[in-house]
């Protein structure tokens, strides 16, 4: 279902190829790469293919990074703006019954300065007096033993908010850091863009050609385990949902921090798609891959989403026979490929 429902969603749109490597921080571009390439060299051009492959590798595993670290940045905010709105609102709950007791303490006062022993005998009704002044007394306590939990109420949620002011500094100098790291990372891939510009027209097709090619090679490995003959499931209403508005989005340009509707990320794709199937699930993937429930590659469904990369920096939805839907890389498009194309991390389930 998955796959049929994907082909006529996307008309015919190229699919593309997105494969993932490592690469030392400081990569360059060799000029030589830029000349062309004689007969026989396939060695060089396989040699620029890994590197813009792991450049942008590097990429999605940094953009990932910042965008979990931006995500419990923002949580914390967020619970440091609600823990000072009640010590502020507490606050005034606090000045409030101050002013009324004060205004009480005035009002006796004014009452005279008789003794209550006084005011007894001058009473009509001297019982009634002494059960009145019995609970005005009580009252009084009452008011005093409010006025010290209230205060002591503040006294915590002031502490509660202090903490949390720290911890978001602390994750917020984490995200800092996460940021600094992207641009660097940014700087790379520019590298990457001017790397497959400086290269011929023609070798820019064979470059896209060696890439199917390895994404191809990975696929049948994946495929000659015998793991698809073991894989039937259906896919659920959510998942098929799921899956209807991310093939709408194929042919789409993939952009760094994306959630749409124009342009997505991985896992900006994958949380929208799911999204749109009632499900709220994690921002990025690697908070995807920790939170969901994981299920074996072997009992995935359409509609499932499969994590990639040791560091689960990569996410793409099943779409069923051993296709993939995912958002690949800058320069690419929203595609379908073959799963097994890139290293399989797991398989997680929003609806289970």
């Amino acid at each position: 279902m998955g796959r049929r429902l994907v082909r006529t969603a996307r008309s015919g749109a190229l699919v593309s190829v997105c494969t993932v490597g490592a690469l030392a921080a400081g990569a360059v571009v060799h000029p030589a790469y830029a000349q062309p390439e004689p007969p026989g060299g396939g060695g060089r051009l396989e040699q620029v293919r890994k590197e813009i492959a792991a450049l942008h590798d590097r990429a999605g595993s940094a953009t990932d990074a910042y965008n979990a670290a931006e995500s419990k940045a923002s949580k914390q905010r967020g619970k440091v703006r609600e823990l000072r709105g009640r010590v502020a609102s507490t606050e005034r709950r606090l000045a409030s019954m101050r002013d009324t007791a004060g205004a009480m303490a005035r009002a006796q006062y004014r009452g005279g300065g008789l003794p209550d022993e006084a005011k007894v005998m001058l009473q009509d009704d001297p019982e009634a007096f002494l059960h009145s002044a019995s609970l005005v007394r009580k009252g009084q306590q009452a008011a005093k033993g409010f006025l010290a939990d209230l205060s002591g109420t503040r006294s915590r949620l002031q502490g509660y908010a202090d903490d949390a002011a720290s911890e978001w500094e602390r994750l917020d100098a984490s995200r800092a850091k996460k940021a600094k790291a992207k641009k660097r990372i940014e700087r790379q891939l520019e590298q990457a863009k001017r790397l497959e510009s400086q290269l011929a027209a023609e070798e820019r097709k064979r470059l896209r050609k060696l890439e199917d090619e390895a994404a191809a090679a990975a696929q049948e490995r994946w495929l000659d385990s015998g793991v698809l003959e073991k894989i039937d499931g259906k896919a659920s209403k959510a998942g098929r949902r799921a899956l209807e508005y991310a093939a709408k989005q194929l042919g789409k340009e993939y952009e760094w921090g994306a959630e749409g509707p124009r342009t997505f990320d991985c896992s900006g794709l994958t949380m929208r798609a799911w999204q749109a199937a009632g499900e709220r699930i994690p921002r990025t993937s690697q908070e995807q891959w920790k939170h969901l429930p994981r299920v074996p590659v072997e009992r995935m469904r359409p509609g499932d989403l499969l994590i990639y990369k040791k560091d689960a920096s990569h996410v793409g939805i099943y779409v069923g026979d051993g296709e993939v839907l995912h958002a690949p890389r800058t320069g690419r498009q929203i595609t379908v490929e073959g799963a097994g194309s890139m290293p399989i991390l797991g398989v997680v389930r929003p609806d289970k």
